[in-house]
């Protein structure tokens, strides 16, 4: 059974918003890699495909394993998708480290976007959801993805690497949209703006 196998299929699970505890904690490495597991990742690809995002982590269901999916694009606009299980996060560093400033949204706090500058390169290694050895070299959105994914799984958020000013304006961009999102959004869709 390969990857392909697990991103379709799953169910729609709610998606956990800022200040929920397993959002702000570091999770628990996985150690058996069986349908149960499995099953989560196709949750998974089902909820970050309903709420149109490119990468979710298992914090954003509720859930305190290491562990994200991603169907994100590359700096060549290729679409690549897996789901890494325990990632190590490698940086550039030195001359090799070049920070790239873009808008960078999440999620867990739906509607608000800031821009971040993050490494435009990154690798992760792990294991799949099968217990395979993987690593994943991201460029251009895939790394901002990894890079923002694993965070989550560290227990941060992007807006605590965010200075307090771009902080207020990005939880002020939340609240005027907040509305348009039900709590167990993505379960009950995103209303539109003309529903009020």
């Amino acid at each position: 059974m390969g990857i392909e196998e697990l991103t379709t299929g799953g169910k729609l699970l709610r998606v956990t918003r800022w200040g929920e505890p397993v959002m702000h904690a570091v999770t628990r490495q996985i150690t058996e890699f069986g349908p149960e597991l499995q099953e989560l990742v196709r949750d998974m690809f089902a909820t970050m495909d309903a709420a149109r995002g490119v990468g979710l982590a298992a914090t954003q269901v509720g859930v305190d394993l290491a562990l994200f999916v991603y169907d994100c694009p590359d700096e060549n606009e290729i679409n690549q998708v897996g789901a890494i299980c325990n990632p190590v996060l490698t940086l550039p560093e030195g001359d090799d480290r070049n920070l790239e400033s873009t808008e960078e949204g999440c999620l867990s706090l739906p509607g608000g976007y800031q821009p971040l500058a993050r490494p435009d390169h990154a690798t992760v290694t792990g294991v799949d959801p099968f217990g395979e050895p993987v690593t994943v070299h991201g460029t251009g959105l895939l790394a901002r993805c990894l890079q923002h994914e694993t965070d989550h799984l560290n227990g941060t958020v992007f807006g605590d690497r965010l200075s307090n000013r771009m902080r207020r304006k990005l939880y002020a961009q939340h609240e005027e949209l907040a509305h348009l999102y039900p709590e167990d959004w993505p379960l009950t869709p995103k209303r539109s703006s003309a529903d009020g």
